[in-house]
């Protein structure tokens, strides 16, 4: 593979997901559909980026197990180079549990993914050539703090722009010390009250908050709302990108198709509302599709569908 124009540090794993035929009941077994496929937020970015052409190289960590191997020959074959994942058999592949409800929408999820432990300080430095030769890295919130402050200096060191996924409320905090070094970043509503301090509940108050969030030093924030769109703001403009009218198929991987579309914009020249068009046109296409990452990903598709 040529120098990868995208470092993903992040989560690889199993997603197993299932959705009730009808509305779901707490407490029994319901009547469903599960499937399984590869997944972690790192990973799925990843692979949506190799989708779209981008070259990308994962950094993450798998375990010396079926799973492990399914998961790097997965990735592998849609374009994304897996040679520097760290296979280890001190833990099992990592697995995320999901629940959603009849419509595709989370309901809960459980994951195990003791296995990120492993992407260390010291793995992280030892892959740094990649990291400041890149033009964008990527980091997902499930990295230790210590691997986090590895990352984002060598990344500030070589002043390569870094592009962020909370992940989730627990995690987000992680983020506060980098805030004014991120390039990019892409909460949910609580993800960015979480980060900010003020409610996103709404496209006034996510505008409102997206813009407090840049004044502490984000070049970039996009809070997504759900089907509400998103909003977005830098330095120079703000913006609100309604959602597409679509049926929900499933939930699974929306944000991260959205996030591996705004880094393949902004990598690629696209400006920010440019970027974040592409992102939501990514975002609403997974929703479609049967799958953590849309088989039929492809920039001709996402033009096809793109809010001008």
């Amino acid at each position: 593979m040529t120098h990868p124009s995208v470092v993903v540090i992040g989560g690889a794993n199993l997603d197993l997901v299932g959705r009730p035929l009808h509305a779901l009941v707490a407490g029994t077994s319901n009547p469903g559909r599960i499937r399984v496929s590869p997944g972690g937020v790192g990973r799925n970015v990843a692979e949506n980026l190799g989708r779209l052409g981008a070259p990308t190289l994962l950094l993450s960590a798998v375990g010396d197990d079926a799973t492990g191997r399914h998961i790097l020959e997965v990735t592998e074959a849609l374009g994304v180079d897996v040679s520097r994942v760290l296979i280890t058999s001190k833990h099992p592949s990592a697995i995320y549990l999901a629940v959603t409800d009849e419509k595709g929408n989370l309901a809960l999820s459980v994951d195990h993914t003791e296995i990120m432990d492993l992407v260390t300080p010291k793995y992280i430095y030892a892959h740094r050539r990649w990291i400041t030769g890149a033009d964008m890295l990527v980091i997902d919130a499930n990295l230790s703090p210590a691997a986090m402050k590895s990352a984002f200096s060598i990344a500030s060191k070589a002043e390569v722009p870094v592009c962020v996924d909370p992940v989730s409320v627990a995690l987000a905090p992680r983020l506060n010390p980098y805030l004014s070094q991120l390039a990019v970043l892409l909460p949910n509503a609580d993800e960015a009250e979480a980060l900010c301090g003020l409610p996103a509940a709404d496209r006034f108050e996510a505008t409102a908050a997206a813009q407090r969030l840049v004044s502490i030093g984000v070049d970039t924030a996009i809070i997504t709302l759900a089907e509400r769109g998103l909003v977005y703001a830098t330095s120079e403009e703000s913006g609100h990108v309604p959602a597409m009218d679509i049926e929900v198929i499933d939930s699974t991987g929306a944000g991260d198709a959205l996030t591996g579309a705004v880094v393949f914009g902004l990598v690629n020249g696209f400006s920010v509302s440019e970027a974040v068009r592409l992102g939501v046109s990514a975002a609403a296409l997974t929703l479609t599709c049967t799958g953590t990452v849309c088989p039929d990903l492809s920039l001709e598709a996402l033009y096809d569908r793109l809010i001008i």
